[in-house]
């Protein structure tokens, strides 16, 4: 694994440079929300403006998807995919480290959004919300109930590991083909990994609105 150029020590325990890049990644996206709204206008300039498309655009598909309830999940939403897709493109950088590369990152991640989705299920229905786990069918319930509950506590892992392991597997594979051909194999590898970089925050956002969006239906 390649060192990174930035990374933190701490007395002893492991080498974790994944904590560095993660406040690193974060003081970015502070940076950028507070330079791009500190002076608003009504005719917005260069960096308003982009900031006004993503936010916009993220607000319009969650809208299509989640439907008149998606403003009020817009922050934890465009929080972690911006974190993500900020993460994800830092490794791309020789010499810097993504920390969506470390499943504790990834893993964290996919739990604010399991915890998330639960609150919302349990604040918009009440104790009643238990009955998406329970199943179309009364008397079914005792063999349904199990098998949500199982499905629904898997959802976490499964996002943590699906970003954890493309974003791994593209450093190794970055490596590995640097130390190969120095100079001109990585160039098509470094598009290759910006386009999956945008991807894996893109599935991990519309996982994360399908659960959110579940959660908040109403109990057949």
């Amino acid at each position: 694994m390649k060192e990174p150029f930035l990374y933190v020590t701490i007395p002893g325990l492991n080498h974790a440079p994944h904590v560095t890049y993660m406040w690193l990644t974060m003081v970015l996206l502070l940076a950028l929300a507070y330079l791009t709204t500190r002076r608003l206008q009504l005719l917005p300039g260069a960096g308003q403006g982009l900031m006004e498309l993503v936010v916009g655009g993220l607000l319009d598909f969650m809208e299509r998807v989640m439907g008149h309830h998606a403003k009020a999940h817009l922050p934890i939403i465009g929080g972690i995919v911006l974190f993500i897709v900020t993460a994800n493109l830092l490794g791309i950088i020789p010499g810097l480290f993504s920390a969506t590369a470390n499943i504790n990152v990834t893993a964290g991640c996919a739990i604010t959004i399991f915890l998330y989705y639960q609150y919302v299920g349990f604040r918009r229905h009440g104790l009643a919300y238990i009955k998406h786990f329970a199943g179309p069918v009364w008397w079914l319930s005792p063999l349904i109930l199990p098998i949500e509950l199982i499905s629904h506590f898997i959802r976490p892992f499964t996002l943590a590991l699906r970003l954890f392991a493309n974003m791994q597997g593209h450093e190794i594979v970055l490596i590995i083909i640097t130390l190969l051909v120095p100079i001109v194999a990585p160039l098509p590898i470094v598009f290759l990994g910006i386009f999956v970089s945008f991807i894996q925050g893109f599935v991990f956002m519309l996982l994360s609105m399908i659960y959110i969006a579940g959660a908040e239906e109403e109990p057949h």
